[in-house]
């Protein structure tokens, strides 16, 4: 199956997910659109954008697809990513340092695995919302 590609990379994420969605929105404010295209894994376009990623997979971890079809997952798409969060290219080579490699797939995984707990914990509870370990907060 050939694999659509976009004239720009795009970030691919969970769209239900509070931590994520924050996420979302500190690139949105720090990125161009034209460079840099966010869109939710929940999205009915998703499939023809990232046909190569299957829905489990954007559930599991953020993805960027380069314009060539190339995808980083999780954490290797922070690695490559930040080049285009205007005043943040530097943070990439965070993840060159000696012991990166090693560290940030463990944080990364786990932080994913944790997100709707992480959001449920950490997101300003609103009068009468509910929060729960499953599904964040209402």
């Amino acid at each position: 199956m050939a694999v659509p590609h976009t004239n720009i990379p795009v970030l691919i994420y969970d769209g239900e997910c509070p931590m994520c969605l924050r996420a979302r929105d500190w690139v949105a404010r720090r990125s161009d659109p034209a460079t840099l295209r966010l869109l939710p894994c929940q999205s009915p376009e998703r499939p023809a954008v990232a046909p190569q990623i299957p829905t489990e997979a954007c559930m599991e971890s953020m993805q960027l697809v380069l314009p060539d079809g190339t995808v980083h997952a999780g954490e290797r798409a922070f690695e490559h990513i930040f080049p285009y969060i205007r005043g943040w290219a530097w943070a990439g080579l965070l993840f060159r340092l000696p012991g990166a490699g090693i560290a940030a797939p463990i944080v990364y995984r786990w932080v994913a695995r944790h997100r709707l707990q992480i959001s449920a914990f950490l997101t300003p509870k609103a009068p009468g919302s509910q929060c729960s370990v499953d599904k964040g907060c209402d």
